[in-house]
């Protein structure tokens, strides 16, 4: 399984962005697919997950109804739509794919691939 992240940058703080993440290889659909960050001398943290079988999603506390995680089956694709952004919300994202837990998860150790992280980058 291979996951390609896509659509990091620069954006001003209040500002959104969308980030893709395009999984190649065997997947399933009882598969859970997640997003993580992490920044500058912090570990990587949970952001949100969404199942590939349904749109039952789970989000981190600090994204306050901020982010949006959606998916296009057809595509294999996993969407991260962030708005409102914050300069805190700089880091590199990863996406990850979970194929053993059934409830979606927040800890990384229950993540099986990852891609290779995408920076976003929020000014002040």
């Amino acid at each position: 399984v291979q996951l390609q992240a896509s659509g990091g940058g620069l954006v001003q703080a209040g500002g959104s962005l969308s980030l893709s993440c395009a999984a190649s290889g065997r997947t399933f659909s009882t598969w859970n697919m997640g997003w993580f960050r992490q920044a500058p001398g912090k570990e990587r943290e949970f952001v949100a997950a969404i199942r590939w079988s349904s749109d039952f999603t789970k989000f981190g506390d600090f994204v306050k109804g901020r982010f949006i995680i959606s998916k296009d089956n057809g595509k294999n694709t996993v969407y991260l739509h962030m708005n409102r952004l914050e300069p805190e919300d700089t880091a590199v994202y990863y996406c990850a794919a979970d194929s053993t837990t059934w409830a979606l998860a927040t800890q990384t150790s229950r993540y099986d691939y990852w891609g290779q992280g995408t920076l976003v980058t929020v000014s002040s």
